[in-house]
């Protein structure tokens, strides 16, 4: 027997799998932690990814626009960093009255006072205007309309200033990764130019995902590339962004054009959180890595997400998550009732948000494998999504048959940062 050990809310749980059952232990790689980071953003800085070096492009009398990620995105360290940007700013003379901190919230709810200050930290926050971007009531403007028919509208100061994008780079569910384009769209977007991007997360001709996004999906997927057509109206001036490990340590920047930085540090996340697998297995237990991570069932489905692309169809998916909030925001539950009446789909397209897509996404989880969801919750709560949920470890195990001797595993403590990769792809 191996014992295995999944972190829980603020503790863990540990039991034991028959060795013979256990495919594959999926962990990212060793990641050594930035140690000298003042070091590390300037060297950025100096030495860009395809881009003029950061003291050509910021001059005397620039205005600028710092585009910051929001309070969910908190995990990417950018409070730690972005003094050190700042700092650079007022060497090449920028004061700080001429800086302006935009936080990106897309279509998510503003800061608090004692949020932004978290955010930027409390030095620049008293030093700083740090401005909520809103979807609905902010200024904007109207850039041109991609390819595929997304009018592009993104907040004034991102058009009439020099900008900065800062943000975190992560496997993502409909994007393939997170970070870069996406600090424009949805972040800085009016609601209708989020809306019409987002509906290509659909299958334009069935009632499922469309086949092209995903975990990773990058080249083809056509929400990403509309990201990406979009930001490009802007043009934004400089990015810089990070990638933290399952610690929650920075790890890694990459900083200079906005997208080419951008996806060298894709192809840096997927090596070393991508890992690669033979096989996909007849189980999959996936922990969330604990609070926060799995704090409500919102954000502990990223591990079910990454658990589905390593489990056989027909499978089972053993989602180990406390979600002591809960199922999560209304804006996600509330999706219940539309599967409830089968218009689930119809109402997405009518309505879509992310926390609906999100729902949606969990459903269809549901339905190509047996997701077996080991948390507080009450188990009725989340059977109308075809889950079967359990509230102690004995009738997880139990229920997903682990001891099963022709059953195998692949057990993912950190399901939300490590992304199986079938045959190493």
């Amino acid at each position: 027997m191996r014992s295995i050990e999944l972190k829980y809310g603020e503790g863990c749980l540990t039991f034991d799998l028959p060795e013979k059952n256990i495919l594959q232990m999926l962990n990212s790689a060793d990641i050594e932690a930035i140690s000298d980071l003042r070091k590390v953003v300037n060297n950025c800085l100096d030495q860009p990814i395809d881009s003029l070096a950061f003291d050509e492009i910021f001059l005397v009398g620039d205005k600028v626009t710092i585009v910051i990620s929001d309070i969910t995105r908190i995990w990417n360290k950018q409070d730690q960093y972005l003094p050190y940007v700042v700092e650079r700013l007022n060497k090449l003379g920028i004061k700080d009255e001429d800086i302006i901190i935009l936080v990106a919230t897309g279509t998510h709810r503003e800061q608090t006072p004692e949020e932004k200050a978290r955010l930027v930290g409390e030095d620049l926050y008293r030093r700083l205007q740090v401005i909520d971007h809103n979807c609905i009531t902010s200024e904007m403007a109207y850039v041109g309309t991609t390819p595929r028919g997304t009018e592009v509208e993104v907040n004034k100061l991102v058009v009439e200033r020099k900008t900065i994008l800062i943000g975190g780079i992560v496997h993502h569910l409909m994007a393939g990764f997170g970070g870069g384009r996406k600090s424009i769209i949805p972040g800085v977007a009016g609601g209708k130019t989020v809306a019409q991007n987002h509906l290509n997360a659909l299958d334009p001709n069935a009632e499922r995902s469309n086949p092209l996004i995903g975990v990773g999906a990058k080249d083809v997927n056509p929400l990403q590339l509309d990201m990406v057509d979009g930001a490009r109206l802007v043009n934004p001036d400089f990015l810089i962004n990070s990638i933290v490990d399952t610690k929650g340590n920075l790890a890694k920047l990459v900083a200079g054009h906005w997208l080419s930085a951008w996806e060298a540090g894709c192809e840096w996340a997927h090596e070393k959180f991508g890992v690669p697998i033979e096989e996909k297995a007849d189980i999959v237990i996936a922990g969330c890595g604990g609070f926060p991570k799995d704090i409500s069932l919102y954000q502990g489905v990223k591990a079910l997400f990454n658990a589905a692309l390593g489990v056989k169809p027909g499978g089972t998916i053993l989602l180990v998550a406390e979600c002591r909030e809960g199922a999560g925001a209304d804006a996600f539950f509330n999706w219940c009732q539309p599967l409830q009446e089968g218009k689930l789909d119809t109402e997405l397209r009518k309505n879509f948000t992310i926390p609906g897509y999100i729902f949606y996404a969990a459903v269809e989880s549901a339905q190509n494998a047996e997701v077996i969801l080991l948390s507080s919750i009450e188990p009725s709560i989340v059977e109308p999504m075809g889950f079967t949920a359990v509230n102690t470890l004995e009738e997880a195990l139990e229920q997903a048959d682990v001891n099963n001797p022709d059953k195998k595993i692949i057990v993912m403590p950190y399901g939300g940062s490590t992304v199986p990769i079938v045959g190493g792809d």
